[in-house]
């Protein structure tokens, strides 16, 4: 399940700000994540199968205080299209076949040649021949 989860962090500085990003980017399973809010103090990530109480842990370690502020699940784009209406899927346009000319090389069929018995003799008893 994608989910994104809101912390508020202690950050003074844009060393701290940097530290904080990469801290997150280390935890397993985030796929993305940002600097929010109007003083630029909550850090936004996105993943899948983050753990926000062990994130949430490591960035105390580290940097000080960090609160979680909101963890939610993040729904899919498509699942909001559903509710329109789907325009009819375009018809292919073919172009017209292309011809080839024809090739000026023309191979006659020759049959292979017969080979004239040597011998019109039936085969005898005789095996020593």
């Amino acid at each position: 399940m994608k989910q994104k989860i809101v912390i508020q962090l202690s950050m003074s500085c844009d060393k701290s700000r940097a530290k904080a990003l990469t801290l997150a980017a280390r935890a397993a399973g985030v796929t993305s994540m940002g600097i929010t809010g109007d003083a630029r103090d909550q850090l936004e990530v996105v993943g899948d199968g983050v753990d926000p109480v062990c994130l949430v842990c490591c960035l105390r370690k580290k940097l000080g205080h960090a609160q979680i502020i909101k963890v939610e699940e993040v729904k899919k784009p498509e699942e909001k299209k559903k509710d329109e209406p789907k325009p009819a899927p375009a018809v292919p346009v073919h172009p017209p076949p292309y011809y080839y000319p024809p090739s000026y090389y023309h191979h006659q069929y020759q049959p292979p040649h017969m080979v004239a018995d040597v011998c019109d003799e039936q085969p005898g008893n005789c095996r020593t021949m």
